[in-house]
């Protein structure tokens, strides 16, 4: 069996919704998959029973320039995967916060030029979506292959279905004044039911709080979480009724699908979504799932229409959206389609 080997940014004790389901898991059957790691307390490189590899933090910079220096020797094939401009991401916090600076538009060119370059050396792309590599890298001009988040079909989790009768909305992740998500807390202090509540699950509680300020009649309709491991996650998300997951309208947004949104349908916990050509190509509003555009007079509406739905209708949108995921957004099937362009490099 051909061996590969998947080089990652993640630290050593990461339990990565994409990572584990295609590298670790559907991808072994077609490769001997070794996946690397990196450990901030190691001082020497360790190989693990289960294909893991550990490798000391201070040589994460470097690794991907070494492993292309020895291609050609060796006569082994290298892939790039971009996920998320990660750069870009704090690039556009950084204007939204008006912190950015020329230099950093600089800076961001330079890099950027340098990836194209070293993309350009490897034998095939992996971006998130064509839309993100239009948009970050069309100057890269290697072989490229799509790969969106996704779900793993046999790694599904149980919803709970609490039995109260309130809608409960659920929001997981970043927030910043890039995400504007006093946009969505705008939306729900103007719902005129209040049989609801809103769960939010973030890292960042002091901007949660200092948002929460100009919101104090939501005091008693929100909870907040701070979800330490994603089986935490998970736990929370299955007692909701319905994902949120609307982003403002730009294109580092527009380019993929939140992995997020993924975690929800894993537990057939149906979403809100902006309404932009990427979700439109998965979901279709009211069947799978609740299209809005990003101003709290659309939001507003869309949780009003969904408050008023009966947990059944609620149950149904979530069903028919995960059914929709496991036809066009499957790792087993990327998997398999992903070892066949590896074969034929």
């Amino acid at each position: 069996m051909s061996k590969f080997l998947y080089i990652t940014d993640q630290d050593e004790y990461a339990d990565h919704s994409f990572i584990g389901p295609l590298f670790q898991k559907y991808l072994t059957k077609h490769f001997d998959i070794n996946t690397t790691f990196f450990s901030k307390d190691k001082e020497y490189i360790e190989i693990q029973k289960n294909g893991r590899i550990i490798i000391p933090e201070k040589s994460k910079h470097h690794i991907l320039e070494e492993v292309l220096k020895q291609k050609a020797k060796y006569n082994f094939k290298v892939g790039f995967r971009l996920s998320f401009p990660k750069r870009i991401a704090i690039l556009e916090t950084d204007l939204a916060n008006n912190k950015k600076s020329i230099l950093d538009v600089i800076s961001n060119k330079i890099q950027t030029y340098m990836e194209v370059n070293l993309i350009n050396e490897c034998d095939i792309f992996l971006p998130t979506s064509f839309q993100m590599k239009n948009d970050y890298f069309k100057d890269v001009k290697t072989r490229t292959f799509v790969i969106p988040s996704a779900i793993a079909p046999d790694i599904l989790h149980k919803n709970i279905q609490h039995r109260r009768d309130e809608k409960r909305f659920f929001y997981a992740g970043t927030l910043d004044k890039l995400r504007e998500f006093e946009t969505i807390l705008e939306a729900f202090s103007n719902i005129h039911n209040s049989n609801f509540k809103l769960m939010i699950s973030t890292k960042d509680p002091e901007f949660l709080d200092h948002l929460l300020i100009d919101f104090p009649n939501l005091k008693d309709n929100i909870e907040i979480y701070d979800a330490k491991t994603r089986k935490e996650l998970l736990q929370l998300i299955a007692l909701a009724d319905v994902g949120l997951s609307p982003l403002p309208n730009i294109a580092l947004f527009n380019s993929s699908t939140p992995m997020k949104v993924l975690d929800y349908y894993s537990s057939a916990v149906p979403c809100i979504m902006s309404d932009n050509e990427n979700n439109a190509s998965i979901f279709e509003d009211n069947i799978s799932i609740w299209f809005t555009t990003f101003d709290k007079e659309s939001i507003q509406e869309k949780l009003e229409y969904i408050i008023s739905l009966s947990k059944d209708e609620v149950v149904q949108v979530g069903k028919k959206g995960q059914e929709r995921l496991f036809a066009v957004r499957n790792y087993e099937r990327i998997a398999a389609d992903l070892a066949h362009q590896l074969d034929i490099l």
